[in-house]
C-alpha cells in the first residue's frame, strides 16, 4: 500500500517558507537520499538563523547540520548505490554487521531524525497553544516538551544542564513567531496557520525515516 509522504526533506527543513507544495507519493523505504539538504550551493543548517538563533538552539542546529555531512560523505561516494535513504541503511547494515546501527551514516542519521524530531515536536507544541500561563509570551514550555520527548534520553547529565540553562536565553514567542514569517506583517494566527500546514508534510517525512529503523 503506497503513501502519502512529505515533500523533499530539503524543503521540509525551510521552515521559514511554509507555502511548501504537496508532495509525492511513494513507499516509507524509497525516501531518496538527494531529498535531504545537501544538493544545493552547500550544506547549511536547515533553519534561518533568525528565527532559531537563540543559544538555545545552537547546539541541536550544529548537530543536525554535522550529521548532515555524514551522510553526504556516504552517498557522494556512490550515488546510485545510495540512492534512497533506506538503500544507506541496508547497505551499511550487511558492511557493518554486529557494529550497526551504531556506526556510519546509519548513526547519523539516527541523531539526525531525532534532530528533526525536536523541531517538530518545538513548532507543534506552540501551534497547539502550549504555554506556560504566568508567562505566555516564553517559549520555554515548548523547547522543554520537545527536547524531553526527541533528546533528553540520549545526552549525558551535562548536556541536559546545558540546555536547561540555555533555555533561560530562549526568545520571545512573538519574536520567534515574526522571524518565522520572515518579517512579514502577518498576524500571530496567520503564521501559526502555514505552520501548521507545513508541519503535516514535515512530521510525515521525520515519521517515514524513524519507521526505516523498525524494519
Amino acid at each position: 500500500m503506497q503513501r502519502e509522504t512529505a515533500p523533499t526533506i530539503s524543503s521540509a527543513l525551510a521552515v521559514a517558507d511554509l507555502l511548501l507544495p504537496s508532495g509525492p507519493s511513494s513507499r516509507p523505504g524509497s525516501l531518496e537520499a538527494s531529498d535531504v539538504p545537501w544538493l544545493g550551493v552547500s550544506v547549511s543548517p536547515p533553519l534561518p538563523p533568525d528565527c532559531l538563533g537563540s543559544p538555545v538552539f545552537t547546539p541541536i542546529k550544529a548537530d543536525i547540520s554535522g550529521n548532515i555531512t555524514k551522510i553526504k560523505a556516504v552517498y557522494d561516494t556512490d550515488p546510485t548505490k545510495f540512492r534512497t535513504l533506506q538503500n544507506i541503511l541496508e547497505v551499511e547494515k550487511e558492511m557493518y554487521g554486529a557494529q550497526w546501527p551504531k556506526v556510519g551514516a546509519t548513526l547519523a542519521l539516527m541523531w539526525l531524525k531525532r534532530g528533526l524530531r525536536f523541531i517538530q515536536v518545538f513548532l507543534q507544541s506552540i501551534c497547539d497553544g502550549e504555554r506556560d500561563e504566568n508567562h505566555p509570551n516564553l517559549i520555554r514550555v515548548n523547547a522543554t516538551k520537545a527536547y524531553e520527548m526527541a533528546l533528553k534520553k540520549y545526552h549525558g547529565w551535562i548536556v541536559q544542564k546545558i540546555f536547561q540553562a540555555a533555555l533561560y536565553a530562549a526568545p520571545y514567542k512573538s519574536d520567534f513567531l515574526k522571524a518565522l514569517s520572515k518579517g512579514q506583517n502577518v498576524t500571530e494566527e496567520e503564521c501559526l496557520e502555514k505552520t501548521r500546514l507545513f508541519l503535516v508534510n514535515y512530521t510525515a517525512t521525520i515519521d517515514i525515516i524513524y519507521e526505516m529503523y523498525t524494519k
